[in-house]
């Protein structure tokens, strides 16, 4: 998928596509890489350049409050697909992807599926990057810990993205002390920004910024992010010096500061933290983010963000509101539900590079995301690869495999097997182990082994593993009526005397002419393949049976339709 992109020759990859074909392109991730343009155009007087940090800047944000996600993978694979829209877009400009760690955000609750709890229960309030770590592992912090594993997620999916930590890239370091100066400046206007979309009581209260203070009566390091403090005046806005005042005692228990107290201190080299929304606005600006997208339970903050920054004097990132996805209910997916599918869930099922596929199909439209569409994605995501090759450049631009793979297949990522077939194979051969089902893998295409055909051996574990969770449980044998046994026992006795190795097609032949002699008329076929499914492998759809005959074999083939007559599955059943 995105595997060795470090090593992928860039020279090549930015003159592969012609610059006009892909300006041609209406592909969504082409329509998004103009809107890249057309901001550079906006802020450099009609050219298209980078300006001072001299590379078009991608943005993808993580809260390390929690692990990464199936929301994590998508937004990354989505962005990187956008990126490598631009570069055929603009081949001479550099550019980058950041993944920033919002780690400077505060612990709000302690998560329910951690270990030691109580070490998380004393640090609610503290920036996560300065919450103890409560795994098992080296990292000096909670975020630390979480940090590490987004990288590791992100690394084992070969995507190429810089780190950045917000706390120390960003706050402690002084990266964002400009930016943070002017939010002082302007600190009533940004404050004004927000408040439309608050309540009345909130309104009080509301501050873009937050300063952080030392836990009082503690010795050790214990910073508390203040969410119940005002700033009231700004002493130095070149030093970062303002006063803030505390509005109640909502959070004296984890800080020490009453209502009433106030407290006096540069809000610079972390300092402070800000608001979410403030803070989404401050590292665009910051950083100078060419380009990042939002879920759609975020346009609102997105558009508060984007007024923040022309306030501060910047112009806000390009980027699309993708919609999330939806349950089999059509019910809005929920981790505290535990409705619809994880990360975790597809990739015991299915290859990361379907799991790419779905996440490029119409992002701005809902979809329902659950285990019964794994097997349909699995097998279009293979079609596109092996079309790709072929394909002029203007088509490949238009082939999903093209982003995923930036515009050249692995050798190793084709298969001669589709998915729908190899979970076919393993209901018929009865069996969960892998080499059993090569033998019959390598009788219909005997070039292929676990080692030529390293994408073909993964689909071959991820078969056994679906097939074994929902399809054998649903299994449901029937016996045929007079017309469907007629017409099965044709179709044996005439594979009987076919020969194996045969193209799939002249077996596929047969499977209709035995039907069509046996009473189905044509538009009765669909009856006839749903029979021999259900007949002879408990199930009601496949893929076309003649491809299966090819896999499984004329022999065995022929010996299933003939235990299926004898009703030795519904015996068993």
């Amino acid at each position: 998928m995105f595997e060795n992109a470090k090593e992928f020759d860039k020279r090549k990859a930015m003159t592969d596509i012609d610059t006009e074909i892909a300006n041609n392109c209406r592909a969504w991730p082409f329509e998004e890489a103009r809107q890249v343009i057309k901001r550079l155009r906006a802020i450099n007087k009609g050219e298209i350049k980078p300006g001072p940090k001299g590379y078009v800047l991608f943005e993808t944000g993580y809260g390390p409050s929690g692990l990464p996600h199936i929301g994590t993978f998508g937004e990354v694979a989505r962005t990187t697909m956008v990126m490598r829209a631009f570069q055929r877009l603009a081949p001479g400009i550099p550019t980058k992807i950041i993944c920033f760690s919002d780690d400077m955000d505060g612990l709000r609750k302690v998560p329910t599926n951690v270990p030691n709890p109580e070490l998380l229960t004393k640090a609610l309030g503290m920036p996560l990057s300065s919450v103890p770590n409560p795994f098992e592992s080296d990292h000096l912090s909670f975020a630390a810990h979480n940090n590490d594993r987004l990288c590791e997620f992100l690394d084992s999916f070969g995507f190429e993205y810089e780190f950045l930590s917000s706390t120390a890239d960003c706050y402690t370091n002084g990266r964002f002390n400009d930016a943070l100066r002017i939010m002082l400046e302007k600190y009533t206007e940004i404050r004004e920004a927000v408040l439309p979309i608050l309540g009345a009581e909130r309104t009080e209260t509301y501050s873009p910024l937050f300063p952080i203070v030392q836990k009082k009566s503690v010795d050790d390091h214990h910073p508390i992010i203040l969410h119940n403090a005002i700033l009231r005046e700004v002493i130095d806005a070149d030093k970062g010096i303002a006063t803030f005042e505390v509005l109640d005692d909502s959070e004296k228990e984890r800080s020490g500061y009453s209502a009433g107290e106030t407290i006096t201190q540069s809000i610079f080299d972390g300092g402070c933290k800000a608001q979410w929304r403030a803070d989404w606005a401050l590292r665009w600006y910051a950083l100078d983010v060419d380009y990042e997208m939002a879920g759609k339970d975020l346009v609102t903050a997105a558009d508060i963000a984007a007024k923040i920054v022309q306030i501060l004097g910047g112009r806000s990132p390009a980027g699309f509101r993708y919609e999330l996805f939806l349950d089999e209910k059509g019910q809005k997916i929920s981790k505290s539900k535990g409705n619809g599918l994880s990360m975790e869930d597809w990739l015991t099922y299915a290859p990361h590079e379907s799991l790419a596929y779905y996440m490029y199909q119409r992002p701005t439209t809902a979809k329902k995301l659950y285990f019964d569409i794994i097997p349909k994605a699995v097998d279009e995501y293979i079609q596109f690869v092996e079309k790709l090759p072929e394909q002029d450049p203007a088509k490949k631009l238009e082939n999903p495999a093209w982003y995923i793979h930036d515009g050249t297949i692995p050798n190793a990522q084709h298969t001669p097997i589709s998915f729908a077939l190899l979970l076919n194979l393993v209901n018929a051969a009865n069996t969960s182990d892998p080499a059993t089902l090569w033998k019959f893998i390598q009788a219909a295409a005997p070039d292929a082994t676990p080692e030529s055909a390293p994408f073909l051996d993964r689909l071959v574990d991820y078969a056994i593993r679906y097939y074994t969770d929902f399809i054998l449980p649903e299994k449901q044998y029937r016996a045929p009526d007079a017309r469907e046994t007629a017409a099965l026992e044709a179709l044996a006795t005439t594979l009987e005397g076919m020969d194996s190795g045969l193209p799939a097609e002249e077996y596929m032949t047969e499977v209709f002419s035995a039907g069509k002699d046996n009473g189905y008329e044509k538009d009765e076929l669909r009856d006839w393949f749903k029979a021999i499914y259900e007949v002879c492998l408990g199930q009601s759809q496949g893929p076309r049976f003649g491809s299966f005959i090819k896999l499984y074999g004329v022999k065995d083939t022929v010996n299933l339709i003939r235990n299926a007559l004898n009703g030795e599955f519904t015996k068993a059943a």
